[in-house]
Protein backbone atom coordinates (compact mmCIF):
# COMPACT_ATOMS: atom_id res chain seq x y z
CA UNK A 1 0.00 0.00 0.00
CA UNK A 2 1.62 3.30 -1.04
CA UNK A 3 2.54 5.61 1.76
CA UNK A 4 2.36 3.13 4.64
CA UNK A 5 6.14 2.99 4.94
CA UNK A 6 7.86 6.36 4.96
CA UNK A 7 11.62 6.62 4.94
CA UNK A 8 13.57 9.71 5.96
CA UNK A 9 13.78 11.97 8.95
CA UNK A 10 12.31 15.10 7.34
CA UNK A 11 8.93 14.42 5.79
CA UNK A 12 6.31 16.81 4.39
CA UNK A 13 2.66 15.89 4.03
CA UNK A 14 1.19 17.45 0.87
CA UNK A 15 -2.54 16.82 0.73
CA UNK A 16 -5.13 17.96 -1.76
CA UNK A 17 -7.66 16.91 -4.35
CA UNK A 18 -5.05 16.58 -7.13
CA UNK A 19 -7.88 16.78 -9.65
CA UNK A 20 -5.64 16.69 -11.65
CA UNK A 21 -2.08 16.87 -10.22
CA UNK A 22 -0.34 19.56 -12.25
CA UNK A 23 2.99 21.31 -12.75
CA UNK A 24 2.18 23.81 -10.02
CA UNK A 25 1.95 21.04 -7.43
CA UNK A 26 5.31 19.69 -8.54
CA UNK A 27 6.93 23.14 -8.47
CA UNK A 28 5.73 23.77 -4.92
CA UNK A 29 6.97 20.38 -3.72
CA UNK A 30 10.36 20.82 -5.41
CA UNK A 31 10.81 24.28 -3.90
CA UNK A 32 9.90 23.03 -0.42
CA UNK A 33 12.19 20.02 -0.70
CA UNK A 34 15.14 22.17 -1.76
CA UNK A 35 14.54 24.91 0.79
CA UNK A 36 14.02 22.63 3.78
CA UNK A 37 16.18 19.69 2.71
CA UNK A 38 13.24 17.29 2.90
CA UNK A 39 13.83 13.58 2.58
CA UNK A 40 10.28 12.83 1.45
CA UNK A 41 7.24 14.73 0.21
CA UNK A 42 4.07 12.69 0.61
CA UNK A 43 1.50 13.41 -2.11
CA UNK A 44 -1.80 12.41 -0.51
CA UNK A 45 -4.95 12.70 -2.63
CA UNK A 46 -7.89 13.25 -0.29
CA UNK A 47 -10.86 10.92 -0.32
CA UNK A 48 -13.40 13.65 0.40
CA UNK A 49 -12.82 17.30 1.19
CA UNK A 50 -15.03 18.23 4.18
CA UNK A 51 -15.21 21.81 2.85
CA UNK A 52 -16.06 20.66 -0.69
CA UNK A 53 -19.29 18.66 -0.36
CA UNK A 54 -19.70 18.57 -4.16
CA UNK A 55 -16.66 16.30 -4.28
CA UNK A 56 -14.01 15.93 -6.97
CA UNK A 57 -14.55 15.53 -10.70
CA UNK A 58 -12.33 12.45 -11.05
CA UNK A 59 -12.71 9.47 -8.73
CA UNK A 60 -10.27 8.83 -5.91
CA UNK A 61 -8.71 5.90 -7.79
CA UNK A 62 -8.27 8.05 -10.91
CA UNK A 63 -6.69 10.87 -8.91
CA UNK A 64 -4.45 8.34 -7.18
CA UNK A 65 -3.33 6.95 -10.55
CA UNK A 66 -2.69 10.42 -11.99
CA UNK A 67 -0.69 11.46 -8.93
CA UNK A 68 1.43 8.32 -9.19
CA UNK A 69 2.17 9.16 -12.84
CA UNK A 70 2.94 12.80 -12.02
CA UNK A 71 5.61 11.98 -9.44
CA UNK A 72 7.04 8.86 -11.09
CA UNK A 73 10.34 10.55 -11.98
CA UNK A 74 10.79 12.26 -8.59
CA UNK A 75 12.56 9.82 -6.21
CA UNK A 76 11.92 12.01 -3.15
CA UNK A 77 8.18 12.22 -3.83
CA UNK A 78 5.99 9.42 -2.52
CA UNK A 79 2.35 8.55 -3.09
CA UNK A 80 0.45 8.30 0.17
CA UNK A 81 -2.90 6.80 1.13
CA UNK A 82 -2.93 8.71 4.39
CA UNK A 83 -6.03 10.63 3.27
CA UNK A 84 -7.80 7.76 1.51
CA UNK A 85 -11.61 7.50 1.74
CA UNK A 86 -12.93 6.17 5.03
CA UNK A 87 -16.13 6.08 7.05
CA UNK A 88 -15.09 9.30 8.80
CA UNK A 89 -14.47 12.78 7.33
CA UNK A 90 -10.96 13.36 5.98
CA UNK A 91 -9.69 15.90 8.48
CA UNK A 92 -6.06 17.00 8.07
CA UNK A 93 -5.74 17.27 11.85
CA UNK A 94 -6.44 13.53 12.27
CA UNK A 95 -4.32 12.54 9.27
CA UNK A 96 -1.28 14.39 10.60
CA UNK A 97 -1.67 12.81 14.03
CA UNK A 98 -1.66 9.34 12.45
CA UNK A 99 1.33 10.15 10.27
CA UNK A 100 3.34 11.59 13.14
CA UNK A 101 2.65 8.51 15.26
CA UNK A 102 3.84 6.27 12.41
CA UNK A 103 7.15 8.10 11.92
CA UNK A 104 10.24 7.37 13.98
CA UNK A 105 10.71 9.52 17.10
CA UNK A 106 13.64 11.41 15.56
CA UNK A 107 11.68 12.35 12.43
CA UNK A 108 10.15 15.75 11.74
CA UNK A 109 6.79 16.04 10.01
CA UNK A 110 5.86 19.18 8.07
CA UNK A 111 2.59 20.17 6.43
CA UNK A 112 3.04 21.64 2.97
CA UNK A 113 0.29 23.74 1.40
CA UNK A 114 -0.34 26.53 -1.05
CA UNK A 115 -1.51 29.98 -0.04
CA UNK A 116 -5.09 29.14 -1.07
CA UNK A 117 -5.21 26.31 1.47
CA UNK A 118 -3.59 28.43 4.15
CA UNK A 119 -6.16 31.18 3.63
CA UNK A 120 -8.89 28.61 4.38
CA UNK A 121 -7.16 27.22 7.47
CA UNK A 122 -9.50 29.00 9.87
CA UNK A 123 -12.35 26.92 8.44
CA UNK A 124 -10.56 23.62 8.88
CA UNK A 125 -11.36 21.20 11.66
CA UNK A 126 -9.12 22.25 14.59
CA UNK A 127 -7.15 24.40 12.15
CA UNK A 128 -5.40 26.42 14.88
CA UNK A 129 -3.88 23.20 16.26
CA UNK A 130 -2.56 21.82 12.97
CA UNK A 131 0.70 23.85 12.96
CA UNK A 132 1.53 22.39 16.38
CA UNK A 133 1.31 18.86 15.00
CA UNK A 134 3.37 19.59 11.90
CA UNK A 135 5.07 22.94 11.17
CA UNK A 136 3.57 24.61 8.12
CA UNK A 137 5.39 25.26 4.86
CA UNK A 138 3.28 27.71 2.87
CA UNK A 139 3.96 28.54 -0.76
CA UNK A 140 2.69 32.06 -1.32
CA UNK A 141 1.75 33.74 -4.57
CA UNK A 142 4.00 36.26 -6.35
CA UNK A 143 3.65 39.64 -4.68
CA UNK A 144 1.68 38.30 -1.74
CA UNK A 145 2.50 40.13 1.49
CA UNK A 146 2.97 38.53 4.88
CA UNK A 147 0.20 40.74 6.21
CA UNK A 148 -2.20 39.08 3.78
CA UNK A 149 -1.51 35.75 5.47
CA UNK A 150 -1.51 37.13 9.01
CA UNK A 151 -5.01 38.52 8.47
CA UNK A 152 -6.49 35.10 7.70
CA UNK A 153 -5.00 33.10 10.57
CA UNK A 154 -7.35 31.00 12.69
CA UNK A 155 -8.47 32.72 15.89
CA UNK A 156 -5.81 32.64 18.59
CA UNK A 157 -2.83 32.39 16.22
CA UNK A 158 -0.38 35.16 15.35
CA UNK A 159 2.76 35.35 13.22
CA UNK A 160 5.90 36.21 15.12
CA UNK A 161 8.98 38.04 13.86
CA UNK A 162 11.34 36.67 11.26
CA UNK A 163 14.29 34.76 12.63
CA UNK A 164 17.16 32.58 11.54
CA UNK A 165 16.33 28.88 11.17
CA UNK A 166 18.42 27.96 14.22
CA UNK A 167 16.38 30.33 16.37
CA UNK A 168 13.05 29.18 14.98
CA UNK A 169 13.62 25.46 14.75
CA UNK A 170 16.70 24.78 16.82
CA UNK A 171 20.06 23.66 15.49
CA UNK A 172 18.87 20.07 15.08
CA UNK A 173 16.32 21.21 12.46
CA UNK A 174 18.10 24.11 10.82
CA UNK A 175 20.67 21.99 8.96
CA UNK A 176 22.28 25.06 7.49
CA UNK A 177 19.12 26.69 6.14
CA UNK A 178 19.57 30.40 5.52
CA UNK A 179 16.78 32.86 4.81
CA UNK A 180 17.53 35.06 1.83
CA UNK A 181 15.75 37.79 -0.14
CA UNK A 182 13.11 36.14 -2.30
CA UNK A 183 13.80 32.71 -0.76
CA UNK A 184 12.77 30.78 2.32
CA UNK A 185 11.49 32.89 5.20
CA UNK A 186 11.58 31.46 8.71
CA UNK A 187 9.04 32.81 11.17
CA UNK A 188 7.02 31.59 14.13
CA UNK A 189 3.36 30.98 14.81
CA UNK A 190 2.13 31.60 18.34
CA UNK A 191 -1.11 30.58 19.99
CA UNK A 192 -3.04 32.22 22.82
CA UNK A 193 -1.25 30.07 25.40
CA UNK A 194 2.12 31.46 24.32
CA UNK A 195 3.32 28.28 22.59
CA UNK A 196 5.28 28.80 19.39
CA UNK A 197 6.16 26.65 16.41
CA UNK A 198 8.17 27.18 13.22
CA UNK A 199 6.39 28.68 10.24
CA UNK A 200 8.11 28.50 6.86
CA UNK A 201 7.13 30.73 3.97
CA UNK A 202 8.17 30.15 0.37
CA UNK A 203 7.38 33.53 -1.16
CA UNK A 204 6.92 34.54 -4.76
CA UNK A 205 6.72 31.18 -6.53
CA UNK A 206 5.81 32.10 -10.09
CA UNK A 207 3.24 29.35 -10.52
CA UNK A 208 -0.15 30.45 -11.82
CA UNK A 209 -1.88 27.16 -12.48
CA UNK A 210 -5.17 25.92 -11.06
CA UNK A 211 -6.81 22.52 -11.43
CA UNK A 212 -10.16 24.12 -12.29
CA UNK A 213 -8.57 26.05 -15.17
CA UNK A 214 -6.92 22.88 -16.44
CA UNK A 215 -10.22 21.00 -16.33
CA UNK A 216 -11.85 23.82 -18.30
CA UNK A 217 -9.05 23.76 -20.88
CA UNK A 218 -9.31 19.99 -21.26
CA UNK A 219 -13.06 20.35 -21.78
CA UNK A 220 -12.53 23.08 -24.37
CA UNK A 221 -9.90 20.94 -26.13
CA UNK A 222 -12.31 17.97 -26.21
CA UNK A 223 -10.25 15.84 -23.88
CA UNK A 224 -6.68 16.37 -25.02
CA UNK A 225 -4.52 19.41 -24.32
CA UNK A 226 -2.33 20.62 -27.21
CA UNK A 227 1.35 19.73 -27.25
CA UNK A 228 3.69 22.05 -25.37
CA UNK A 229 1.11 23.15 -22.77
CA UNK A 230 3.44 22.52 -19.77
CA UNK A 231 0.46 22.31 -17.40
CA UNK A 232 0.68 18.57 -16.81
CA UNK A 233 3.30 15.89 -17.22
CA UNK A 234 2.84 13.95 -20.44
CA UNK A 235 1.75 10.72 -18.67
CA UNK A 236 -0.97 12.58 -16.75
CA UNK A 237 -2.19 14.31 -19.92
CA UNK A 238 -2.32 10.95 -21.70
CA UNK A 239 -4.19 9.36 -18.78
CA UNK A 240 -6.81 12.12 -18.88
CA UNK A 241 -7.27 11.69 -22.64
CA UNK A 242 -7.36 7.90 -22.51
CA UNK A 243 -9.93 7.84 -19.69
CA UNK A 244 -12.09 10.63 -21.07
CA UNK A 245 -11.77 12.80 -17.95
CA UNK A 246 -13.00 16.40 -17.62
CA UNK A 247 -14.95 16.43 -20.90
Amino acid sequence: MPGTNVEGSRVAFFGGSFDPPHSGHLAVARAARAALQLDRVLFAPVGAQPLKPQGSTASFQQRLAMTSLAIANEPAFQLSLADAPSNAPNYTYDTLLRLRAALSPNSTLFCLMGADSFIGLRQWHRGAEIPFIAPLIVASRPGQQLLDLANVLPAGLSIGPEATPSVVAGPELSRGLKPSPGGLRCLTLRNAAGDSVPFYLLPGLHVDISASQIRAQVRAARGRLPAGHELLTDPVAEYIADHGLYR
